[in-house]
């Protein structure tokens, strides 16, 4: 409840709660429609000079977009416009105008409010946002666009650990060259920016190369850029150029979850050449090892006994060239080595490591091993630091939720407004 400003304010102005102002006038429409008369109860200074003035040049009548009060109401305000009693102020008069309705404005700030909440705090789409006011779309984005100018601004934080990662913006395009008049794929990318301590979104660029980063890493100051310790990004060779570029400095860690991804990827393709080359097909629901496909890439050290008996029957019956039990031997020392912690320990797993990948003589083992000795620093930094894109992947799935209420986007600034008022809303909630 807002505080009101009269000292004994009628009942119509408590219900309508509107600040400084007061209720002159209730009507009824034919359609069933309330109209409400009101005026100011505040003073307005001169916009020019800043003077008070109280003397009254004419009025006129004002209808003013608000909230609806137990249902759709039509606001008509009762404006006045003033002399200027400063003999030097080039602007002899001006309207008044109140902190609810802004000069100039045609809606008040509590509706403006309450858009903004309904489409960032509860998660409802601007359509129906605007239906459920009545206000039109246009209306809902205005207010959104000038909430997102309100954020503070990115180059005053100093984040200690970023994280990058990249996101689907929207379904892929074809589009026809005109030079070549041949159609070509385009996938919409975007990627997104993170501090790691905070979990808050400082940035959304278009692309997954290394330009829209670096374009977004040189705009921030030099004390910005090296204020940053650590970088968590996928195994991606574009995010990693940038970085070289624009943060030499700064240490960059590579995510565990992909590294797993591309050791369970490399298991997976041993499994489907084998059934090509025991069976002449592909893998069917009778053959154990397509069968408990997901079991093979299952973390092996969390496996009950019952699973562990079935994955040694699979060895033993669906296996004959031993080339299973050796992918899956790679993949899981793949997982040892990322769980060490510390430099020495992690050397001396990845010497079994390599073992492992000459004994098992595979191109998807070999592939894996280049993959883990081309981003060996970068393994180290995440030993040391256990620096993630987690809270990175956090914030996409929360993205995710935005594409899906406002069933796809058009406008990237539009998606990219919601994107940076959600996670500044949820900021402001966890750390108060």
């Amino acid at each position: 409840m807002n505080e009101l400003t009269l000292v004994h304010p009628d009942a119509a102005t408590t219900i309508f709660n509107l600040d400084d102002y007061r209720v002159l006038e209730t009507q009824t429409l034919s359609f069933g429609q309330r109209r409400i008369h009101i005026e100011s109860t505040v003073e307005s200074g001169c916009p020019g000079c800043g003077v008070i003035s109280t003397r009254r040049h004419s009025g006129r009548q004002q209808r003013v977009r608000d909230i609806p009060v137990a249902g759709p109401v039509e606001v008509v305000w009762a404006k006045r416009r003033l002399f200027c009693d400063e003999l030097l102020c080039p602007r002899k008069t001006f309207f008044e105008a109140t902190i609810e309705v802004p000069a100039r404005a045609r809606t008040t700030s509590r509706l403006r409010s309450a858009l903004v909440k309904a489409v960032i705090d509860s998660g409802r789409a601007a359509t129906e946002t605007a239906t459920a006011h009545g206000v039109s779309w246009w209306l809902v984005q205005k207010a959104l666009n000038m909430a997102a100018t309100k954020l503070p601004s990115v180059d005053l934080l100093r984040p200690r650990m970023l994280g990058i990662d990249e996101h689907r913006f929207r379904s892929f395009r074809f589009f026809k060259d005109p030079e070549t008049n041949l159609w070509q794929r385009i996938e919409p990318w975007m990627t997104t920016i993170v501090d790691l301590d905070t979990s808050q979104i400082l940035g959304v660029v278009d692309g997954r190369d290394h330009t829209g980063v670096g374009a977004w890493l040189i705009k921030r100051p030099l004390e910005w850029r090296l204020f940053v310790q650590v970088v968590a990004i996928d195994p991606s060779a574009a995010f990693r150029k940038a970085l070289r570029m624009w943060l030499p400095r700064t240490a960059v860690s590579v995510d565990h979850f992909h590294l797993i991804q591309l050791a369970n990827q490399a298991l997976t393709e041993v499994r489907q050449a084998l059934s090509h080359q025991v069976r002449g097909r592909r893998g069917r629901a009778v053959d154990p090892a397509w069968a408990h496909r997901m079991l093979l890439l299952r973390a092996g050290d969390s496996l009950s006994d019952q699973a562990r008996a079935r994955l040694e029957k699979i060895f033993a019956t669906d296996d004959p060239t031993g080339k299973l039990k050796a992918a899956w031997d790679v993949k899981e020392q793949v997982r040892t080595l990322l769980r060490t912690g510390s430099l020495e320990d992690a050397e001396l797993a990845k010497e079994d490591l390599e073992r492992l990948v000459k004994e098992s003589k595979q191109p998807e083992t070999t592939r894996l091993w280049r993959t883990i000795c081309r981003w060996w620093k970068e393994i180290e930094v995440l030993i040391v630091t256990g620096a993630t894109t987690g809270k990175v992947e956090a914030n996409n799935t929360s993205i995710k939720h935005i594409k899906r209420t406002a069933r796809g986007f058009v406008n990237s600034t539009n998606y990219t407004t919601r994107i940076m008022l959600r996670s500044a809303a949820r900021i402001a909630v966890n750390h108060p």
